[in-house]
């Protein structure tokens, strides 16, 4: 694992399944503060504007934030069409908690945030992690439940019906047990992943739990009001995990 300083972020590299992933720690001056660790998005990566908002408005909490690429997202290496899976993103996870909470400037009280894929992400590596807190936003719970190809990845050639098909081939509600103090944000006009699949992580969930539904809300949180709510409340919670 590398590092290199730059203001309050630090770029750090560490490796999952033989490959090598990339992040930036946001680092307030708080001495061993606890960590929030982000599993992005099926096509997005660490440098999601939705990640980079909630990681700095954690740090004025006197939070860490470490936001990372996936396999074959971003900087890091990996070829996404090989390479992405839940499985492989579950491990990529356990591998960025470890790799962070194994410095020596940070603490070692842990919550995860997670947007789509990046929910089922941290859901499907609840009882591994046994994080203090959780936010999901549209997370899904069932793959068969996916309306349409996620993220609108249906027009990249690359990607072949058996890419979807693997995709897809997931089921964790034997694992939403494992999920306690968690916040779930879900827009009710989803296109791509359908709200049941938050209203089934609510009710599976362990205490304490919220669901926000926002009205008229898309798959990408659009709406500037939606996106202050989600900031807001996201922060807010893991603020209240800590007891801070």
């Amino acid at each position: 694992m590398t590092s290199k300083d730059s203001a309050a972020q630090i770029d750090i590299t560490f490796h999952s399944g033989g490959l090598r992933l990339f992040g930036v720690l946001h680092l307030p001056s708080t001495p061993n503060p606890p960590v929030i660790v982000g599993s992005h998005g099926l096509a997005s990566d660490g440098n999601s504007p939705k990640q980079i908002e909630l990681a700095n408005t954690c740090n004025a909490m006197g939070m860490a934030y470490f936001r990372f690429h996936h396999r074959g997202c971003g900087t890091s290496e990996g070829r996404f069409a090989d390479e992405t899976t839940l499985d492989n993103r579950k491990k990529d996870l356990i591998a960025a908690v470890e790799a962070v909470l194994a410095r020596k400037d940070t603490g070692d009280r842990l919550a995860l945030f997670g947007s789509s894929m990046g929910g089922a992400t941290c859901i499907a590596a609840a009882r591994e992690l046994q994080a203090e807190g959780y936010v999901v936003v549209a997370p899904p719970v069932v793959g068969d439940t996916l309306t349409q190809p996620p993220e609108n990845l249906s027009s990249d050639p690359g990607l072949t019906d058996e890419f979807y098909r693997r995709l897809r081939d997931f089921n964790l509600t034997a694992d939403l047990s494992a999920v306690k103090n968690v916040l779930i944000i879900h827009g009710d006009k989803d296109a791509i992943v359908p709200i049941e699949n938050s209203q089934t992580l609510f009710r599976l969930a362990g205490e304490p739990k919220k669901l926000i539904v926002q009205k008229g809300g898309d798959h990408r949180i659009s709406d500037p009001e939606h996106q202050k709510e989600f900031i807001r409340e996201s922060s807010q919670w893991f603020r209240r995990c800590f007891g801070l």
